[in-house]
């Protein structure tokens, strides 16, 4: 109920300062194991995605997040509490797996799972290529997987802005889901890796963003 009430406030707002566009939406499965993957450019994506999908989107976060106590942060801690974001370590090797088996819990309960393939967000406005986390989840828990591309959020809320921007020019484009049954024959890391290179292709023709072609790496500063 909480979420259902936050939702709607949030969007009500969103709608009036942002006035968004979303296309596609019908091509979300209405029940079963979801995961939506997105192109990454704003701190807000984890904010428009949620609104735009029908059904609940978990997201997990960086454990940074819930850190601090300044009064700068209490927006964002408690947008984060009321969505229910989980928070995730990020330094170490081990820390990935443990991100994919929170991410596989928050599928098999019922709940929409949210995913940037490219791992951090874009700093240059590029499409990076995708990591198989996306592919693993997908083949662990049967999860259909709708790409989105988003347009305009990195001008509402650019990388190292506090504080949002009132910006029309927001789109949220859904496209044809990658079920991956289609991919069952194949070897298991195969079958990773297409999944994951087909959910980066249509994201990429949702999104309009050149390709970069190669693999997102979080800055020194651990800022992403």
């Amino acid at each position: 109920m909480l979420y259902r009430v936050s939702r709607f406030a949030v969007l009500a707002v969103f709608r009036l300062l942002w006035r968004p566009t979303i296309e596609g939406r019908a091509l979300i499965p209405a029940t079963g194991p979801l995961m939506v993957a997105s192109n990454h450019l704003s701190f807000i994506d984890s904010i428009v995605i949620p609104l735009a999908v029908p059904r609940k989107v978990v997201f997990l976060a960086k454990a940074e997040y819930w850190e601090g106590r300044s009064p700068a942060s209490w927006p964002r801690r408690l947008f984060f509490a009321l969505f229910e974001a989980v928070p995730v370590q990020r330094e170490q090797q081990q820390d990935a797996q443990a991100s994919l088996d929170l991410a596989r819990g928050v599928i098999e309960r019922g709940d929409a799972f949210g995913i940037y393939p490219e791992g951090t967000r874009s700093r240059d406005g590029r499409l990076y290529r995708g990591r198989t986390g996306v592919g693993w989840l997908a083949m662990a828990t049967g999860a259909t997987v709708v790409p989105v591309g988003v347009v305009g959020t990195d001008r509402v809320q650019p990388i190292g802005a506090t504080v949002p921007r009132v910006h029309r020019g927001v789109v949220v484009r859904f496209g044809e889901p990658v079920v991956p049954s289609d991919y069952a024959h194949l070897p298991p890391g195969k079958a990773r890796r297409e999944i994951t290179d087909a959910v980066m292709s249509r994201i990429a023709a949702l999104s309009g963003q050149e390709l970069a072609g190669v693999y997102n790496e979080r800055p020194a500063e651990a800022g992403a």
